[in-house]
């Protein structure tokens, strides 16, 4: 398995056929939309990246907002191996082959991030392997997560990474993404269009350009994307969980909005979680 995974040091771009969303992926941290607490000139992770200062690292935030796409950036700004790495799918054996592999490629001069999606859902004893790597630096772990790493990640990982929130992307920025996408296909959906998609998406940019790729595969050639269809594509689903971090955040807009008065905030809050299930 490591052996497959760090033969291939450039991994080429995706295919003609791959969905919009990774075909518009950015490339360069001034194309990421959104996230500017964060990536703006002279912001520390943007200045820890230019300098080749990158240390390991937690990405929070609601999905859809960059966190793959960001860790892609600094592995190809930074010259490294980027080996992806499901915690659904791998088990002890396979992150100490990859461990060997990159502490091997560290005695070459080569530099390996380890991309950890879905970083809460290892458990105690694989977050456990990756510590006396990530301390001797034989590798840089970048872990993404949807849910408070303070409660998912054990507390020897977390205090030897630093963690970075991404925020939900504005309807305004999910707009910016949409144009430039239509921009870049030509497509034929007019600026209300857009916009509709942005309120659908919901933050998410995945969400957005997924809609927009369904609606234009939706349309027969030569006539424009209307809202009908999009709203066919979109097939909206609202960010929420049982008893995680959305929880407490939404049960806690709906308990202010009573508390204050207000009923149509308190009508929305309670919409929202039943609609989302």
């Amino acid at each position: 398995m490591s052996g497959s995974l760090f033969e291939e040091e450039k991994p080429s771009g995706p295919p003609p056929d791959a969905p919009l969303a990774d075909r518009l992926r950015p490339q360069t941290l001034d194309e990421v939309v959104g996230q500017g607490h964060l990536l703006d000139p002279g912001k520390p992770l943007r200045t820890a990246i230019e300098r080749d200062q990158v240390p390991s690292m937690i990405l929070w935030g609601p999905p859809g907002v960059g966190k793959t796409t960001l860790a892609q950036i600094i592995a190809r700004m930074t010259k490294s191996t980027f080996v992806p790495f499901s915690a659904v799918l791998a088990g002890i054996k396979e992150i100490k082959e990859i461990m060997a592999g990159a502490e091997k490629a560290r005695r070459t001069g080569r530099r390996t991030i380890v991309f950890v999606d879905e970083i809460h859902r290892f458990n105690k004893a694989q977050q456990d392997a990756f510590l006396p790597h990530v301390e001797k630096g034989n590798i840089t772990l970048i872990g993404a997560t949807t849910e408070n790493p303070s409660f998912e990640v054990i507390s020897a990982l977390l205090s030897r990474t630093r963690v970075f929130v991404l925020k939900a992307l504005s309807d305004d920025d999910v707009v910016t993404l949409v144009r430039r996408a239509v921009s870049r296909e030509g497509f034929n959906i007019d600026d209300e269009a857009i916009r509709s998609i942005a309120i659908l998406a919901n933050g998410d940019a995945r969400t957005a350009l997924n809609i927009l790729d369904l609606a234009v595969k939706g349309t027969p050639p030569g006539q424009p994307i209307t809202k009908p269809t999009i709203e066919q594509a979109s097939q909206r689903t609202l960010l929420y969980d049982k008893t995680g971090e959305e929880h407490y955040n939404i049960i806690s807009a709906l308990h202010k909005s009573l508390r204050n008065s207000d009923a149509d905030a308190a009508l929305y809050w309670l919409a929202r979680m039943l609609e989302a299930g």
